[in-house]
């Protein structure tokens, strides 16, 4: 916490820190928000996506148990323990993941789009210089002692 937090609080509750009550002499924790991580969501509900697999994995390690019936029925058919073997479901699954991760980049503004094209044109061109006078100062030196 910064200093000018901590005196500001003192001096706002007459010597008081801003997290205590006075009436029943208990702590009172204060939580403040979280800082901002830079990312910049569009969806209001896109924050807490859980895969149900993720889910249960989840509900077993704290404990909790799921409703389950009272007689399970027994089947002859064994339950599916991996993806969707349908080529189709597949592409489509696999583009809406696409979709979702696109959608948590921060893309960059036109400046900066600009500045990183330019340093990366530059290197390009200095790496070609580079190689290129490598690759001449070879051939001279191979010309000379073969030629």
């Amino acid at each position: 916490m910064s200093d000018e937090r901590d005196s500001a609080d003192a001096a706002g509750d007459g010597g008081l820190a801003g997290n205590e009550d006075t009436t029943g002499g208990q702590t009172v924790v204060v939580t403040r928000p979280a800082r901002p991580t830079g990312k910049r969501s569009r969806r209001a509900g896109a924050t807490a996506l859980v895969e149900p697999e993720e889910a249960e994995s989840t509900a077993e390690e704290l404990g909790v148990e799921k409703d389950k019936p009272a007689k399970a029925k027994k089947t002859k058919k064994k339950a599916k323990s991996g993806p969707s073997r349908n080529p189709i479901l597949f592409v489509w699954n696999y583009l809406k993941q696409v979709v979702a991760e696109l959608r948590k980049v921060i893309w960059p503004n036109r400046k900066q789009m600009v500045s990183y094209t330019t340093v990366v044109l530059l290197f390009l061109a200095f790496m070609v210089a580079l190689i290129g006078g490598v690759d001449l100062g070879l051939a001279k030196l191979v010309l000379w002692v073969f030629g």
